[in-house]
């Protein structure tokens, strides 16, 4: 058992990005933000699945060339090798969980 305060740690690229909680040893735990205009290269995980439930605002997240739009409490599932962008189009941050099971510790694919 452990606890972790989200104040004590920080998003990957200062303001936006994840701001993992947890990483392994069995999933990743993570909160998400972008600013309005910011996105994440498109990619995909051979073996790990993902979830995005939104917190706050609203974000649009391609899913093999489909783009959903998600706003607070809803949430999205991918699957193993969907290619997936995510991608702030809106005028608010957007505030999100991220999981991603099984941890893999390399298992991210960037597509061009």
């Amino acid at each position: 058992m452990f606890m972790i305060d989200e104040k004590d740690k920080e998003y990957r690229f200062g303001d936006s990005g994840p701001k993992y909680l947890m990483k392994g040893p069995r999933s990743n735990f993570a909160v998400v933000q972008f600013q309005a205009g910011q996105d994440f290269k498109a990619h995909y995980h051979n073996i790990m699945e993902e979830n995005f439930y939104i917190l706050e605002g609203k974000v649009d997240i391609e899913v093999d060339g489909t783009v959903h739009t998600l706003t607070k409490g809803q949430m999205i599932h991918i699957e193993p090798k969907e290619v997936h962008y995510v991608v702030n189009r809106y005028e608010n941050a957007v505030k999100m969980i991220s999981t991603l099971a099984p941890f893999q510790e390399v298992d991210k694919v960037e597509v061009d």
